[in-house]
C-alpha cells in the first residue's frame, strides 16, 4: 500500500478508508500494519480535497470517526484530514443523501472536541434543514442524527461562552418524536430515546436496562476514596434519570465521579473528549449533578480531595 499510495484517486482513497472502517466495525483487529496503512492514506485526503464528491466526503468522515472510535490513535494527519474535509460539507450541503447526512452528523459528533464547536454548529445548521424537510429518513438515520444533535447541544451547554441554539432543541424534539414513533426494539436506539427524553424534559415510554461494567481503575479509586474519607457514602454504577450508569455517586454531595479511561477520548489522548463522553457529562449536569472527571492517567488522591473540600 505504501508503494502504490501516490497513485490512488479520490474515489479509491474514500473507498479504501471506508472499507477499512467497515472491517473494524465488524470486529477486525487494528494491527500495527493496519494502522500504518490508515496513517499512510491520511495525507492523501488533504492532497486530494478539491476532488472528493459528496459521497466520498461523507464516507471519509464516517470512516475516520469509526476508526478513532475503535481505538485508532490520534495523529496530526488525522486532524489535518478532518480539517480539510469539513469545509467541503458546507460547500456540498444540498447534494448529500439522507444516509450521508446521518453519517456526517454522527461523525462530527463522535469526534467530539477534535472539531471546533463553531465548525460543528455551522455545519449542523446547514444539514439539519434537510432532515426536517425529508420524511424518507430510515429509523437508523433518525437515530444517528438525534444522537449527533444531542452531542452538539451538549457541547453548547458545556461551553459557557457559546450562544445557545434553541432551533437545535426544536429539531431534537422532532427527531425524538419520529424515533419514538418507530417503536425501536434495539438497545442502542432505546438508549438514545431515553437520553433525548431526559434532555427535553419529556416522559419516556422506554424503560432502559443497562449492563454495568466496573473497571479496575474505578475499584482502586473507590477504595482509595473510602480509605481517605471513611464516612463518605458512595454508590456505584447507579442509573440516574434512566441515563447510562455513573461510575461513582456521592448522594450526600449530589456529585458524580467519572473515572475516564482512554476510550473516553479521541484517539485515547486523555485531552480531547469524544462525543459520548461530552453527552453523558452534559446530561448529568443538566439533571443537577456536579460531575468530576478523573482521567485514569492522573489518578491522584490529593487532587480529588482538593476538589471535594
Amino acid at each position: 500500500m505504501h508503494i502504490q499510495k501516490a497513485n490512488f484517486n479520490p474515489q479509491e482513497i474514500a473507498n479504501l478508508l471506508w472499507a477499512m472502517a467497515k472491517l473494524v466495525d465488524n470486529g477486525q483487529e487494528q494491527t500495527p500494519g493496519f494502522n500504518e496503512a490508515v496513517t499512510a492514506l491520511m495525507p492523501l485526503v488533504n492532497g486530494q480535497k478539491a476532488n472528493f464528491k459528496p459521497q466520498g466526503i461523507a464516507n471519509l468522515l464516517w470512516a475516520m470517526a469509526k476508526l478513532v472510535d475503535n481505538g485508532l490513535e490520534q495523529t496530526p494527519g488525522l486532524k489535518e484530514a478532518v480539517a480539510a474535509l469539513l469545509p467541503l460539507v458546507n460547500a456540498h450541503k444540498a447534494d448529500f443523501k439522507p444516509q450521508e447526512i446521518a453519517n456526517l452528523l454522527w461523525a462530527m459528533a463522535k469526534l467530539g472536541e477534535l472539531v471546533e464547536l463553531n465548525v460543528v454548529t455551522s455545519t449542523f445548521e446547514s444539514l439539519l434543514y434537510r432532515i426536517s424537510k425529508n420524511l424518507q429518513f430510515s429509523q437508523k438515520e433518525i437515530s444517528m442524527s438525534l444522537w449527533a444533535l444531542m452531542v452538539c447541544c451538549a457541547r453548547l451547554f458545556l461551553d459557557s461562552n457559546a450562544n445557545k441554539n434553541n432551533l437545535f432543541e426544536k429539531h431534537m424534539d422532532d427527531l425524538f418524536i419520529r424515533l419514538e414513533n418507530t417503536s425501536p426494539d434495539n438497545g442502542e436506539d432505546q438508549s438514545i430515546i431515553t437520553m433525548a427524553a431526559s434532555w427535553l424534559g419529556r416522559t419516556c415510554s422506554v424503560v432502559r436496562h443497562y449492563q454495568t461494567i466496573i473497571s479496575k481503575n474505578q475499584v482502586d479509586f473507590r477504595d482509595q476514596l473510602k480509605s481517605s474519607i471513611p464516612a463518605l457514602k458512595i454508590e456505584e454504577e447507579k442509573s440516574l434519570n434512566s441515563l447510562p450508569p455513573v461510575d461513582l455517586l456521592l448522594p450526600d454531595h449530589n456529585m458524580v465521579i467519572e473515572v475516564q479511561g482512554p476510550s473516553h477520548y479521541v484517539g485515547g489522548d486523555f485531552k480531547t473528549r469524544n462525543g459520548s463522553t461530552l453527552l453523558k457529562i452534559a446530561l448529568l449536569q443538566k439533571a443537577g449533578f456536579e460531575v468530576i472527571e478523573i482521567p485514569t492517567n492522573q489518578l491522584l488522591k490529593k487532587r480529588f480531595n482538593e476538589t471535594l473540600y
